[in-house]
């Protein structure tokens, strides 16, 4: 019985739960840490309107207890990691995109780990989509410098150096041309303009250039919906690195919330 109980453990320790926050939904999934995949179907529920610290909370709750208690699920005093559409400094939301303005300086870590009676870290959405994709997706085996960019209502980005996250690099905020680089660039600012691929490309050329410039990566890899589409426009760009889709999609941030808060608490390496 010791004996079963032991290789169960064993098993449960190498999955923990991510949670990705967003602006129109939250989801969280059973993440195995060896294979950087979901174990069962991920859970989603609309996020709160307002999107208030409080209200927020009370869905993560209830979906960190839905998922706690499917089969195969870690302990219930297991770590939980959550993604956030910001800034994240020490536990400290330092912005609010797409949520509501009252999580500004507002302590997150302390209070999810209070809501949840367990401890919980949190990180930045794109962070933990960039840590997901060097870990288990296309930028897997590469050293160095990786960069994830994902072209969404904005620019976010991931800098990972030899397999580590250089938290909050907020690449889509750079400067080019006199204009914030997302307000051109992103996949919302091509809708908004009415931009063909070709048109688009151009844009894309001229950012990549200057973030490849500045920081002489070994990979960008792109994602965010556009990622589907990457065909139309990857091909189109001219540069010294190489440049691919992102792999995982939709489970990026799930999985990365979980790597980052397993590594945190050495459940992984």
């Amino acid at each position: 019985m010791a004996k079963s109980e032991k290789k169960k453990d064993s098993k449960e320790s190498t999955r923990m739960i991510g949670i990705d926050i967003g602006g129109t939904g939250i989801k969280g999934g059973i993440v195995d840490l060896k294979k950087g995949k979901l174990v069962g179907d991920r859970y989603r529920i609309d996020t709160p309107k307002p999107s208030t610290p409080e209200a927020v909370a009370d869905v993560v709750a209830l979906i960190v207890d839905e998922l706690s208690a499917r089969d195969g699920a870690p302990a219930k005093d297991t770590p939980v990691g959550v993604t956030f559409p910001a800034i994240i400094q020490h536990g400290i939301a330092r912005s609010a995109a797409n949520v509501d303005k009252s999580w500004i300086d507002y302590e997150v870590d302390k209070h999810f780990t209070e809501r949840l009676g367990r401890p919980v870290e949190v990180i930045n959405d794109a962070d933990a989509a960039g840590l997901a994709e060097v870990r288990y997706g296309a930028g897997k085996g590469v050293g160095g410098t990786v960069l994830v960019i994902t072209l969404g209502t904005g620019i976010g980005s991931a800098f990972v150096f030899d397999g580590r996250l250089v938290p909050n690099a907020e690449l889509g905020h750079l400067e080019i041309d006199s204009f914030d680089a997302e307000t051109k660039a992103s996949a919302v600012a091509r809708e908004r303009d009415g931009l063909s691929w070709e048109e688009y490309s151009v844009l894309l050329q001229r950012y990549f250039s200057h973030v490849e410039f500045l920081f002489s990566p070994e990979l960008f890899i792109v994602g965010g919906g556009i990622s589907k589409r990457a065909d139309e426009y990857l091909p189109r760009l001219k540069l010294r690195t190489p440049i691919v889709p992102a792999k995982l999609k939709n489970e990026a941030g799930i999985v990365g919330a979980a790597l980052q808060v397993a590594i945190d608490h050495g459940f992984a390496k």
